[in-house]
Protein backbone atom coordinates (compact mmCIF):
# COMPACT_ATOMS: atom_id res chain seq x y z
CA UNK A 1 0.00 0.00 0.00
CA UNK A 2 2.54 2.41 0.95
CA UNK A 3 4.23 1.77 -2.10
CA UNK A 4 1.32 2.32 -4.27
CA UNK A 5 0.65 6.13 -2.61
CA UNK A 6 4.48 6.15 -3.32
CA UNK A 7 4.13 5.69 -7.21
CA UNK A 8 0.93 7.51 -7.38
CA UNK A 9 2.44 10.36 -5.74
CA UNK A 10 5.40 10.02 -8.20
CA UNK A 11 3.03 10.54 -11.23
CA UNK A 12 1.22 13.02 -10.19
CA UNK A 13 3.77 15.41 -9.29
CA UNK A 14 5.56 14.29 -12.89
CA UNK A 15 2.22 14.96 -14.77
CA UNK A 16 2.33 18.58 -12.56
CA UNK A 17 6.27 19.16 -13.90
CA UNK A 18 5.17 18.03 -17.34
CA UNK A 19 2.09 20.54 -17.69
CA UNK A 20 4.11 23.33 -16.19
CA UNK A 21 7.31 23.35 -18.93
CA UNK A 22 4.08 22.35 -21.66
CA UNK A 23 2.58 25.73 -20.82
CA UNK A 24 5.61 27.92 -20.35
CA UNK A 25 6.61 26.61 -23.66
CA UNK A 26 3.86 27.08 -25.02
CA UNK A 27 3.65 23.61 -25.94
CA UNK A 28 0.06 22.66 -26.27
CA UNK A 29 -0.01 19.67 -28.62
CA UNK A 30 2.39 18.14 -25.34
CA UNK A 31 -0.42 19.77 -22.84
CA UNK A 32 -2.86 17.73 -25.00
CA UNK A 33 -0.94 14.36 -25.14
CA UNK A 34 -0.73 14.28 -21.39
CA UNK A 35 -3.75 14.47 -20.29
CA UNK A 36 -4.72 11.74 -22.65
CA UNK A 37 -2.04 9.69 -20.89
CA UNK A 38 -4.07 10.90 -18.13
CA UNK A 39 -6.90 9.15 -19.10
CA UNK A 40 -5.41 6.18 -20.54
CA UNK A 41 -4.55 5.57 -16.89
CA UNK A 42 -7.86 5.29 -15.21
CA UNK A 43 -6.75 6.20 -12.12
CA UNK A 44 -10.08 6.57 -10.54
CA UNK A 45 -9.06 8.90 -6.98
CA UNK A 46 -10.87 12.32 -6.54
CA UNK A 47 -7.15 14.20 -6.50
CA UNK A 48 -6.31 12.67 -9.36
CA UNK A 49 -9.73 13.84 -11.37
CA UNK A 50 -9.68 17.22 -9.96
CA UNK A 51 -5.65 17.85 -11.42
CA UNK A 52 -6.91 16.13 -14.85
CA UNK A 53 -9.71 18.56 -14.83
CA UNK A 54 -7.51 21.53 -13.94
CA UNK A 55 -5.24 20.47 -17.15
CA UNK A 56 -8.00 20.03 -19.40
CA UNK A 57 -9.60 23.72 -18.15
CA UNK A 58 -6.58 25.22 -19.08
CA UNK A 59 -6.25 23.12 -22.43
CA UNK A 60 -10.10 24.28 -23.62
CA UNK A 61 -9.48 28.08 -22.45
CA UNK A 62 -6.46 27.67 -25.03
CA UNK A 63 -8.65 25.93 -27.53
CA UNK A 64 -11.09 28.66 -27.64
CA UNK A 65 -8.75 31.44 -27.85
CA UNK A 66 -7.47 29.45 -30.71
CA UNK A 67 -10.43 29.10 -32.26
CA UNK A 68 -10.14 25.37 -32.19
CA UNK A 69 -13.97 25.43 -31.08
CA UNK A 70 -14.32 21.28 -31.80
CA UNK A 71 -11.36 20.89 -29.98
CA UNK A 72 -12.65 22.52 -26.77
CA UNK A 73 -16.21 21.41 -27.20
CA UNK A 74 -14.98 17.31 -27.35
CA UNK A 75 -12.58 18.48 -23.89
CA UNK A 76 -15.31 20.51 -22.47
CA UNK A 77 -17.94 17.38 -22.49
CA UNK A 78 -15.13 15.22 -21.02
CA UNK A 79 -14.33 17.47 -18.34
CA UNK A 80 -17.96 17.84 -17.53
CA UNK A 81 -18.35 14.46 -16.78
CA UNK A 82 -15.57 14.42 -14.68
CA UNK A 83 -16.62 17.26 -12.79
CA UNK A 84 -19.86 15.03 -12.34
CA UNK A 85 -18.12 12.39 -10.39
CA UNK A 86 -16.51 14.63 -7.69
CA UNK A 87 -20.06 16.37 -7.33
CA UNK A 88 -21.79 13.06 -7.11
CA UNK A 89 -18.71 12.62 -4.32
CA UNK A 90 -19.30 16.42 -2.77
CA UNK A 91 -15.53 16.30 -3.16
CA UNK A 92 -13.89 19.85 -2.35
CA UNK A 93 -16.98 21.36 -3.80
CA UNK A 94 -15.20 24.76 -3.73
CA UNK A 95 -13.35 23.61 -6.68
CA UNK A 96 -16.25 21.80 -8.33
CA UNK A 97 -18.66 24.90 -7.90
CA UNK A 98 -15.34 27.45 -9.62
CA UNK A 99 -15.41 24.71 -11.86
CA UNK A 100 -18.75 24.54 -13.12
CA UNK A 101 -18.73 28.33 -13.25
CA UNK A 102 -15.84 28.39 -15.68
CA UNK A 103 -17.47 25.65 -17.69
CA UNK A 104 -20.80 27.98 -18.12
CA UNK A 105 -17.84 30.67 -19.37
CA UNK A 106 -16.57 27.88 -21.71
CA UNK A 107 -19.84 27.53 -23.71
CA UNK A 108 -20.58 30.99 -23.82
CA UNK A 109 -16.88 31.29 -25.57
CA UNK A 110 -18.42 28.37 -27.82
CA UNK A 111 -21.91 29.74 -28.01
CA UNK A 112 -22.44 33.47 -28.08
CA UNK A 113 -26.03 33.77 -27.66
CA UNK A 114 -26.12 31.49 -24.40
CA UNK A 115 -25.06 34.29 -22.65
CA UNK A 116 -28.18 36.23 -21.20
CA UNK A 117 -29.17 32.28 -20.63
CA UNK A 118 -26.67 30.80 -18.91
CA UNK A 119 -24.59 33.67 -17.62
CA UNK A 120 -25.37 34.41 -14.50
CA UNK A 121 -25.35 31.04 -13.53
CA UNK A 122 -21.84 31.11 -14.16
CA UNK A 123 -21.56 33.85 -11.69
CA UNK A 124 -23.60 32.13 -9.29
CA UNK A 125 -21.37 29.33 -8.63
CA UNK A 126 -18.02 31.36 -8.63
CA UNK A 127 -19.82 33.03 -5.42
CA UNK A 128 -21.27 29.74 -4.12
CA UNK A 129 -17.01 28.35 -4.57
CA UNK A 130 -16.14 31.33 -2.65
CA UNK A 131 -18.59 30.95 0.54
CA UNK A 132 -17.81 27.57 0.81
CA UNK A 133 -14.25 28.43 1.27
CA UNK A 134 -12.78 32.16 1.64
CA UNK A 135 -9.62 30.98 1.36
CA UNK A 136 -9.66 29.46 -2.53
CA UNK A 137 -7.81 31.64 -4.59
CA UNK A 138 -9.50 29.31 -7.65
CA UNK A 139 -12.96 31.05 -6.29
CA UNK A 140 -11.71 34.21 -6.86
CA UNK A 141 -9.86 34.01 -9.78
CA UNK A 142 -13.46 32.70 -11.55
CA UNK A 143 -15.75 35.54 -10.14
CA UNK A 144 -12.96 38.27 -11.89
CA UNK A 145 -13.00 36.32 -14.94
CA UNK A 146 -16.96 36.82 -15.06
CA UNK A 147 -16.80 40.37 -14.24
CA UNK A 148 -14.09 40.99 -17.06
CA UNK A 149 -15.19 39.13 -19.37
CA UNK A 150 -19.05 40.19 -19.00
CA UNK A 151 -20.24 43.17 -21.04
CA UNK A 152 -20.56 46.36 -18.60
CA UNK A 153 -24.04 46.81 -19.45
CA UNK A 154 -24.76 43.49 -17.80
CA UNK A 155 -22.79 44.05 -14.93
CA UNK A 156 -19.17 43.51 -16.03
CA UNK A 157 -16.44 45.63 -14.53
CA UNK A 158 -12.87 45.69 -15.36
CA UNK A 159 -12.22 47.69 -11.67
CA UNK A 160 -14.18 45.00 -9.75
CA UNK A 161 -12.21 41.89 -11.94
CA UNK A 162 -8.82 43.51 -11.19
CA UNK A 163 -9.79 43.74 -7.66
CA UNK A 164 -11.22 39.77 -7.45
CA UNK A 165 -7.86 39.03 -9.34
CA UNK A 166 -6.12 40.90 -6.72
CA UNK A 167 -7.46 39.05 -3.50
CA UNK A 168 -6.51 35.44 -5.16
CA UNK A 169 -3.02 36.25 -5.77
CA UNK A 170 -2.85 37.44 -2.14
CA UNK A 171 -4.33 33.96 -1.40
CA UNK A 172 -2.29 31.77 -3.79
CA UNK A 173 1.32 33.62 -2.36
CA UNK A 174 0.50 32.82 1.13
CA UNK A 175 1.23 29.15 0.28
CA UNK A 176 4.65 28.86 -1.25
CA UNK A 177 3.66 25.00 -2.09
CA UNK A 178 0.87 27.09 -4.87
CA UNK A 179 3.06 29.16 -6.66
CA UNK A 180 6.00 26.90 -7.32
CA UNK A 181 5.98 25.55 -10.73
CA UNK A 182 2.17 26.20 -10.88
CA UNK A 183 1.03 27.32 -14.01
CA UNK A 184 -2.03 28.78 -12.64
CA UNK A 185 -0.28 31.21 -10.66
CA UNK A 186 1.69 32.60 -14.02
CA UNK A 187 -2.01 32.38 -15.33
CA UNK A 188 -3.35 34.72 -12.55
CA UNK A 189 -0.39 36.87 -12.85
CA UNK A 190 -1.18 37.04 -16.80
CA UNK A 191 -4.41 37.71 -16.42
CA UNK A 192 -3.60 40.90 -13.69
CA UNK A 193 -1.24 42.01 -16.14
CA UNK A 194 -3.88 41.84 -18.85
CA UNK A 195 -6.33 43.80 -16.93
CA UNK A 196 -4.07 46.53 -15.99
CA UNK A 197 -2.92 46.92 -20.14
CA UNK A 198 -7.00 46.49 -20.68
CA UNK A 199 -7.51 49.54 -18.41
CA UNK A 200 -4.29 51.56 -19.85
CA UNK A 201 -2.46 51.25 -16.54
CA UNK A 202 0.63 49.74 -18.55
CA UNK A 203 3.30 50.74 -15.89
CA UNK A 204 1.28 48.57 -13.67
CA UNK A 205 1.06 45.71 -16.28
CA UNK A 206 4.71 45.79 -17.07
CA UNK A 207 5.49 45.40 -13.52
CA UNK A 208 3.57 42.43 -13.62
CA UNK A 209 5.41 40.89 -16.44
CA UNK A 210 8.91 41.46 -15.54
CA UNK A 211 7.68 39.94 -11.79
CA UNK A 212 6.37 36.91 -14.11
CA UNK A 213 10.00 36.52 -15.71
CA UNK A 214 11.65 36.86 -12.37
CA UNK A 215 9.41 33.85 -11.50
CA UNK A 216 10.04 32.03 -14.83
CA UNK A 217 12.37 33.75 -17.24
CA UNK A 218 11.68 30.83 -19.65
CA UNK A 219 7.65 31.77 -19.97
CA UNK A 220 7.92 32.17 -23.86
CA UNK A 221 4.17 34.15 -24.17
CA UNK A 222 5.34 36.72 -21.97
CA UNK A 223 8.64 36.88 -23.02
CA UNK A 224 8.45 37.39 -26.60
CA UNK A 225 4.85 38.46 -26.66
CA UNK A 226 3.14 40.18 -24.31
CA UNK A 227 5.85 42.23 -22.99
CA UNK A 228 7.39 43.41 -26.39
CA UNK A 229 3.92 44.25 -27.79
CA UNK A 230 3.36 46.46 -24.48
CA UNK A 231 6.82 47.95 -24.88
CA UNK A 232 6.20 49.19 -28.28
CA UNK A 233 2.73 50.90 -26.72
CA UNK A 234 5.19 52.85 -24.39
CA UNK A 235 7.28 54.09 -26.61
Amino acid sequence: MILFLFLFQSAFAIDKEEIYKAYINGNMSQWKLLIDEMYQQNQNSNDYILELINYQYGYIAWCIGNKEYDLAQYYLDKATTKLEILEKEKYKLTDVYAYKSAFIGYHIGLNLYKAPFIGNKSLKFANQSIELDRTNYFGYIQLANNLFFRPEVFGGSKTEALEQYLKAQTLIEKNSDLTDQNWNYLSLLVAIARAYEEMDKFDMAKKYYIKILKIEPDFKWVKDELLPALNNKLK
